[in-house]
């Protein structure tokens, strides 16, 4: 019979209730049920978002257009594609896009081409932590109405994350912009006409190319509201070191809804605003889409 001194010291040492040893690791519940997110360790709320957006691999495209016949004819195409790899501190992104249009009146043999742009971006990302990356992002353009063969932007900088979740996104980013032009011999001829007494115009041609050295500011904002609705708006200022008059200025924003699946609809509306453009060219141009959404994966 044991002793009682022995039965008390015993009670006293012995782990209450559902106490573990020190050395046992008592298993938690996540509410995603994923248990082998995090270096195969357990994880709950917003440590479960930020290791999702670690790894993450999206690719998209799209299709939209109209189509137009009797009193008058046209015809417009827009496409794009976007891919985006996350793998822990590395990130890559690439798109491109095309925007295509031609129209005629009834009557008329051959359809005037009144939109032709080509576009395409390529990306690299390194976070240096959650919040703060550093990037290098290449991006070039053909636009025929824009009078540029090609405009070539190269653009290295800091981003800050400010919310950085697998259903929403907030980010400001600072850096350089190198802005190299070739331009369209026919959108470097201006034509200026003769004010009496003068009898003959002046013809002012621009150089064929142009490069500018420019600061670049960027406030992008993604929110998926429901899941099946997801909306984005970006704004993106380009100020020229040399000449405060001399800037562009691009909006960007959509609206995404799910139809099923991995198809969607998706309207976007995009700005962009340049205060010294070439001669005869608008300072301002939109474009309004609506199109079919595949996400790949």
């Amino acid at each position: 019979m044991i002793p009682a001194v022995i039965l008390v010291a015993l009670a006293q040492i012995a782990p209450p209730g559902d106490q573990l040893p020190a050395e046992t690791v008592k298993p938690k519940a996540v509410t995603t049920g994923k248990t082998d997110l995090v270096a195969s360790t357990f994880a709950t709320g917003d440590a479960v978002e930020e290791a999702e957006e670690q790894y993450a691999t999206e690719g998209s495209l799209s299709l939209g257009g109209l189509f137009a016949s009797g009193n008058a004819r046209q015809i417009a195409l827009t496409t794009a594609g976007k891919v985006r790899v996350r793998r822990y501190e590395n990130q890559i992104t690439a798109a491109a896009a095309w925007n295509f249009a031609r129209a005629a009146k009834k009557g008329e043999t051959l359809a005037e081409t009144t939109v032709e742009n080509y576009q395409a971006l390529g990306r690299y990302d390194l976070f240096l932590s959650p919040r703060v990356s550093l990037f290098l992002q290449s991006t070039i353009r053909r636009d025929r109405f824009q009078g540029l063969d090609l405009r070539l932007n190269i653009d290295p900088g800091v981003a800050y994350h400010f919310i950085q979740t697998a259903n929403q996104r907030l980010v400001v980013e600072l850096g350089y912009d190198l802005q190299h032009d070739i331009r369209r011999d026919a959108s470097r001829i201006q034509v200026t006409q003769p004010v009496p007494p003068a009898l003959d115009p002046t013809i002012t041609i621009a150089d064929k190319t142009r490069t500018l050295h420019n600061s670049r500011a960027y406030l992008g904002y993604e929110n998926k509201l429901y899941s099946e609705v997801s909306f984005v708006a970006s704004l993106e200022h380009i100020q020229n070191f040399e000449n405060a008059h001399v800037y562009r200025l691009v909006f960007d924003t959509g609206l995404k809804s799910t139809i099923r699946a991995r198809l969607a609809v998706a309207m976007t509306y995009t700005m962009r605003f340049e205060n010294r453009p070439l001669p005869g060219v608008e300072r301002a141009d939109s474009l309004a889409s609506i199109s079919l959404v595949y996400t790949l994966f």
